[in-house]
């Protein structure tokens, strides 16, 4: 090497005489990460979205599923991403999304149910010559636990007071319960016989009562695969009538036990397991709620010593008996429930499917002066497509989503929440989502499917609406969630 000097020239020999074959294949694995690092880190959200995407589908969970996912730009409302997004799917609980704005919007988040006291006849010297009339139009509230008002004592506490101050310590006629507000048939189209006798099921009547819904405790047998026996229910159940099938689980097994009984059925059974040990407690829906609340209220007027000379009938004995019954002449009370939004509230953050009926029921009685569940999905079908969605997008039963006849699209979905960021009542709604993988958002589950809807707002500053639905997944429904999850993270 002419013109350099000695050691430069023994550097540069030493360095061709390295073997470098060896170190390639490293060489160039850590040259191919860094580069992945770099084109990762330079994708676009859209196509991070496409390849966690195809990533989820290539799962071997998902062979045979149905995936949608539908992410827009909150503030513009243009498509970030777009896939099946016009594909009808179960949404289970995110159908929920639908009644509750609609609500929102065509009940006013300030709307409050009604149940009206009143009489026919006379009061006279502390007596009513007359039936007591006791009128529901379908408050879901009504005896609820979730609000001081509302608790069962409180109630009767109230309708005792209401006779007390009209001086009436005596009805020489009967009670009369009337819910022909709502249809008779409690239960909407496609519900399941697994799912209506457990408090998840419970039908909606003009007249509920504890959200009809009631808790079984059961004592467990000693071994496993050994009868349980009744304890009691809480409340204490009006009817007796449940032949108990239910047998001894595994230590730790959880609530795999299930109540069977129709609406207004005076017989049912139990079926499946419970845990060995303790006592445990399931949870079944009241088969006829008017009934309960009738037997309740007697009960109190036993204790205030208010003497009632009939009986007490229900609007359903009236149908059946083909009765003719006096009208109301005289209003003397009316408890209201907690507004709309408050009811809202929980309707979405505990997904109580009984609210969502109600809300539905409501809608129809409001329009069309008749509250039943095709009526009032008619309604908020009618009203979506008055802002723009295609009525054959949202295929639904019901007001909860529990039917698995229901189909909705994950586009349809975000278009209703993209209105509600437009009304005056957002900021409620926005406050009834529950929180979930730190994003705000409505979740779905029935069986074999899941879903998300909500908003999240990024750490880049931009904000997205989106849903995302699978349906006929394979395997566990955690580890579905947990794949879900991993795509929605993008949007952090």
């Amino acid at each position: 090497m002419p013109g350099t000097s000695l050691p430069v020239r023994k550097f540069c020999l030493r360095w061709r005489t390295i073997k470098w074959k060896p170190f390639m294949k490293q060489i160039l694995f850590l040259f191919a990460c860094v580069i992945n690092t770099f084109l990762v880190a330079a994708q676009s959200l859209p196509q991070k979205l496409a390849e966690a995407v195809r990533q989820l589908e290539a799962d071997s969970t998902m062979k045979y599923a149905l995936f949608s996912l539908y992410v827009v730009d909150a503030q513009t409302g243009k498509p970030v991403y777009e896939h099946n997004q016009h594909v009808g799917l179960a949404a289970a609980s995110t159908q929920k999304l639908f009644t509750s704005a609609a609500a929102f919007e065509l009940l006013g988040k300030g709307y409050q149910y009604k149940t009206v006291i009143g009489y026919n006849g006379k009061i006279e010297g502390g007596v009513l010559n007359g039936d007591l009339h006791i009128n529901g139009y379908g408050d879901p509230s009504f005896g609820s636990w979730r609000w001081k008002e509302t608790k069962p004592d409180t109630v009767l506490q109230r309708m005792v007071a209401i006779l007390r101050e009209k001086k009436i310590s005596k009805i020489s006629g009967r009670v009369l319960l009337n819910d022909s507000a709502f249809s008779i048939q409690p239960i909407p189209g496609g519900w399941i016989w697994d799912d209506i006798g457990n408090y998840y099921g419970a039908g909606c009547w003009g007249i509920n009562w504890r959200e009809n819904q009631y808790d079984l405790t059961l004592k467990p047998g000693n071994a496993e695969g050994e009868p349980t026996t009744i304890i009691g229910t809480s409340p204490e159940l009006q009817e007796e009538g449940l032949l108990n099938l239910i047998t001894t689980g595994k230590k730790g097994s959880g609530d795999n036990g299930y109540i069977y009984r129709a609406p207004y059925a005076q017989q049912g059974f139990t079926q499946g397991t419970v845990p060995l040990g303790e006592a445990f407690s399931i949870s079944g829906s009241l088969s006829n709620p008017p009934m309960q609340f009738a037997r309740e209220l007697g009960n109190a007027f036993l204790v205030q010593k208010i003497k009632l000379e009939g009986v007490m009938k229900l609007f359903i004995d009236k149908t059946t008996n083909r009765e003719t019954w006096p009208a109301m002449q005289q209003q003397i009370g009316v408890l209201l429930s907690p507004p709309l939004d408050s009811i809202n509230y929980w309707f979405l953050r505990r997904s109580i499917n009984l609210y969502g009926e109600a809300l539905v029921k409501s809608l129809a009685y409001e329009k069309e002066g008749y509250g039943s569940t095709e009526k009032g999905v008619e309604v908020v079908r009618n009203f979506w497509q008055q802002q723009g969605i295609d009525k054959a997008a949202i295929h639904i039963q019901d007001g909860s989503g529990l039917s698995p006849q229901n189909r909705v699209t994950t586009g349809a979905l975000v278009q209703v929440l993209q209105y509600a960021k437009t009304r005056p009542w957002y900021s409620s709604f926005y406050n009834c989502l529950p929180e979930y993988n730190g994003m705000k958002m409505k979740s779905g589950s029935i069986g074999g499917a899941r879903a998300f809807a909500g908003y999240h707002a990024a750490k880049d500053g931009k904000s997205y609406t989106y849903a995302i639905i699978v349906n006929n997944y394979d395997g566990s429904s955690s580890e579905a969630v947990k794949k879900m999850y991993k795509v929605l993270d993008l949007l952090k």
